[in-house]
């Protein structure tokens, strides 16, 4: 599928076709580039806003610096839509978070102008200062690395680390700080309100205004230009009535703040600093969604990833099923908070920037002084979530099964060894789809169930999460229990059913059978079912045990199972790996048991993007593939069974 890329975007393949225009084409050119994103997104979906707001500072810094030579660096990638277009991809765009399409995100394989993949936020400015240093180390007089990166990333510890390592290396690294004031949600705390702050500023801004004015002119001063630029930024400093600045104080050089949609402008001052050495930052002003009036006018939240739509008329194209759909995981999530929340007052919630993700919007709007968005910061919201735990209350932290990644050294160290009661809500656990491989929960069955003291259960449905979250807030559970759940809807409709404790480390038995066992972990047990119905067509009996704890896993129903039967699946929405399926053999090693056991989940691979019943059976525990499995097990052929 083609679309029309107007008359200059057509012609533009590679940033060399970009280079060779005109200043005063860019203009075009970005309008041009922001009608090709409306027009593609709207037809074939994706991330949206926070590419249509960096569309002339995507094209100024390709305009500007001789990528891919010049590194330039994409904090999470969101934004990188603009960028991709230019880079090569624009004729593959369509394709764009498909199953075998190009990737939703910068990729390093995909593409010699991706320089690091990304999906997670605030790695940007580590990564180009490594690239930075080791251009230094290499003596690449002429390379220049650029960082872009949001102030909802930089609200995240790790972007901190590195300024703060950036400020002493004097490498010569450029971050521009692309400040929208939104993330996914609105972004929250100190930083927004500092930034805020410098934006709004007069005298600040009169005074970089004059320093702007006066840096135009360093050139003109030789090889005493760097000695009067620090005269310069020292006069700032004392002119500004000891008004402090964050970066400078980190020994940045700081720029701006620049009207980030003023494309002739923003050009100009990249090539002003592209001449600059040291650290530095530009401070650019953007909106989310720009050139968009719906996203301009609208909820910017809806529209950072808003599905098919109307480009005219902004309605947001739904299809609306025949019949009753079943909620999604985080809903139930949302309303299941409030609802024990409201039972108990020592209930807290806690995300790390993803309350309308996870839906703690529910408790955050009902109950404002007892939910908590802590910014783009895992690290922070687990070990917060650790501190309230000391003072008895009962904290449900909601971050991404593939987010908690980040904070693992504090899940062990803050909370798991001293036995703190803090409840993670792993959302999107499994094969997410469309964001692909960063945002893929795949590891925490596995990395969870090692730790002790850790919970670790898996609901297969709305009701079992409800339940889970129900017992997990007991008085007398007094350890740290996770409950992981998949990304979208569940399978009940009607699901809002009275609360009722489950028993730690017990499983249930969902059906008997006689040719084999198959164990199942989570919502893929609902597949599996699918499965075992079409295989009774056949004349197979398989018998299928929900498992619903990884740890500690039910030994009493697995002696059940290994006295009952010889051959045996299980099945895990999960890397195949040290999940529940390698729970499940090594009993059977320490039991003594001898048995065929089959195990299915996410082989030891990089899993790619694509919607997710694709990427099951790719993985090979979709409803067909488990019971081919089954078959294989048995020894069955099809030809047999169907005579």
């Amino acid at each position: 599928m083609q679309f029309n890329a107007g008359d200059l975007l057509s012609k533009i393949e590679y940033p060399d076709d970009l280079r060779k225009l005109q200043a005063e084409q860019l203009p075009q050119v970005c309008k041009e580039l922001r009608q090709y994103i409306i027009d593609v997104v709207s037809q074939k979906g994706g991330h949206f806003g926070a590419s249509l707001g960096v569309v002339e500072l995507t094209v100024a810094l390709h305009y500007v610096f001789n990528t891919p030579h010049d590194q330039l660096v994409w904090d999470v990638g969101h934004q990188a839509y603009g960028h991709k277009i230019l880079t090569g991809r624009r004729k593959n765009f369509h394709t764009n978070r498909k199953y075998k399409g190009i990737s939703g995100f910068p990729k390093r394989s995909e593409s010699e102008y991706d320089t690091m993949g990304v999906g997670h936020s605030s790695t940007s400015i580590s990564t180009a200062l490594g690239m930075a240093v080791a251009s230094k180390y290499k003596k690449e007089k002429n390379r220049n690395v650029i960082a872009v990166i949001g102030d909802g990333a930089m609200t995240a510890g790790m972007a901190f680390e590195a300024l703060n390592h950036a400020g002493i290396a004097n490498a010569n690294l450029l971050v521009v700080l692309n400040d929208n004031c939104m993330s996914i949600d609105p972004n929250v705390g100190a930083l927004k309100e500092y930034l805020t702050d410098i934006t709004t500023s007069h005298t600040y801004n009169k005074v970089k205004d004059e320093v702007w004015r006066l840096l135009g002119k360093i050139s003109k001063f030789g090889p005493n230009a760097q000695e009067i630029a620090s005269k310069i930024e020292n006069a700032v400093k004392t002119s500004l009535l000891k008004q402090s600045n964050l970066f400078e104080s980190l020994k940045f050089r700081y720029f701006g703040p620049v009207d980030g949609h003023d494309v002739d402008r923003v050009t100009k001052i990249l090539a002003d600093l592209k001449d600059i050495p040291g650290p530095k930052i530009l401070h650019v002003l953007t909106q989310k969604g720009k050139g968009f009036k719906f996203s301009e006018e609208g909820n910017q939240t809806v529209w950072h990833a808003p599905g098919l739509f109307n480009k005219d008329t902004g309605e947001i194209i739904k299809i609306v099923p025949k019949e009753p759909q079943p909620p999604k995981y985080q809903d139930v999530f949302g309303h299941t908070i409030v609802e024990l929340a409201e039972m108990n007052e020592k209930i807290m919630g806690v995300t790390p920037a993803m309350p309308t993700g996870c839906s703690l919007t529910f408790m955050m709007e009902k109950m404002p002084q007892r939910a908590f968005d802590v910014g783009i910061a895992e690290q922070h919201a687990v070990t917060f979530s650790a501190g309230l735990a000391t003072q008895g209350i009962v904290p449900f932290c909601n971050i991404y099964s593939s987010f908690m990644q980040r904070a693992y050294d504090q899940v062990v160290h803050d909370v798991a060894i001293q036995n703190l009661k803090v409840v993670f809500c792993l959302d999107r656990g499994g094969l997410a789809g469309a964001d692909g491989p960063t945002h893929h929960g795949a590891y925490d069955l596995a990395y969870f169930r090692c730790i002790p003291n850790m919970i670790v259960s898996a609901p297969m449905n709305e009701e079992e999460l409800r339940n889970l979250m129900y017992t997990a807030q007991l008085d007398e559970v007094k350890s740290p229990f996770s409950i992981r759940y998949p990304r979208g809807n569940g399978v009940m409709t009607e699901w809002k059913t009275p609360f009722q404790k489950i028993e730690i480390g017990k499983g249930r038995k969902i059906k008997t059978g006689d040719d084999l066992a198959i164990l199942s972990i989570g919502h893929i047990g609902n597949i599996v079912t699918k499965a075992i119905k079409e295989l009774e067509k056949e004349g197979i009996s398989a018998a299928h045990y929900d498992m619903r704890f990884a740890k500690p896993i039910d030994e009493v129903l697995l002696h059940e199972v290994f006295k009952t039967h010889t051959k045996i699946i299980t099945v895990e929405d999960g890397c195949i790996i040290g999940g529940m399926g390698s729970a499940v053999l090594e009993f059977m090693a320490d039991n003594n048991y001898s048995a065929q056991v089959k195990r299915l989940g996410m082989p030891d691979s990089v899993i790619e993007h694509g919607e997710q019943p694709e990427l099951y059976a790719e993985c090979g525990y979709d409803e067909k593939a488990i019971a081919e499995e089954v078959r294989k097990l048995l020894r069955f052929k099809k030809k047999v069974l169907s005579a």
